[in-house]
């Protein structure tokens, strides 16, 4: 069986991880963007160079040109100091929020191997972010590190995760859990035939501002 590969990096055609096309996310993280780096009183060269983005491409995400990677929105992000989510989140909105499974937000690898869904409403600012994760057999995805203090918990829901942090690896199978500091280099691999199926919270031990 030969190996489907997903790697999150900048630039590099056929392996990138990208969000779902849809006019409303493309346009979701068009408004928020530009919101939050007016409100910093930064220009796009600034931010350039704050994330690590070029100027032409944070122009095209701000007019609706291009759907970014998710290699470039933790970039953004990073450089903005703010959580991931404050780029793709909804309008404010209080009290009891049900996510209907078609209109949660789902992000996409390129080759379709690796998806993740967002279980919690996109409002407001975030500490804590939950997401279901789904990796497909043979798949490998690779993440950069994230935001200083950042950790993740994972739960195995079927299927077998071999995960690497670091230097460290280890395999967990269904009902295997495992907390881990997501500020260093990590990766997510599928090493059988079967789909995997993970739980993941995702938190940012830090306030960003």
């Amino acid at each position: 069986m030969k190996k489907k590969t997903s790697k999150i990096a900048e630039g590099k055609k056929g392996s990138d991880s990208v969000l779902d096309s849809s006019d409303q996310i493309i346009e979701t993280v068009k408004e928020n963007l530009k919101n939050i780096r007016h409100n910093r009183k930064l220009s796009l060269d600034k931010l350039a160079i704050r994330c690590g983005v070029s100027r032409a491409m944070l122009s095209q995400i701000e007019q609706g040109k291009s759907a970014p990677t998710i290699s470039v929105l933790w970039k953004i992000a990073t450089g903005l100091n703010v959580p991931f989510s404050d780029l793709i989140k909804d309008k404010v909105r209080e009290g009891v929020q049900l996510l209907r499974y078609e209109n949660t937000k789902v992000l996409f690898s390129n080759t379709k191997v690796f998806s993740t869904r967002a279980l919690f409403p996109f409002t407001g600012h975030k500490k804590t972010e939950f997401y279901e994760l789904i990796l497909k057999p043979g798949g490998h995805e690779v993440a950069e590190p994230h935001p200083p203090g950042t950790t993740e918990n994972i739960v195995v829901v079927s299927g077998k995760l071999r995960l690497r942090v670091g230097e460290e690896v280890q395999e967990l199978f269904p009902k295997d859990a495992i907390y881990f500091n997501a500020d260093v280099p990590h990766e997510y691999s599928n090493p059988t035939d079967e789909e995997a199926l993970m739980y993941l919270v995702m938190t940012y031990t830090e306030e960003t501002n």
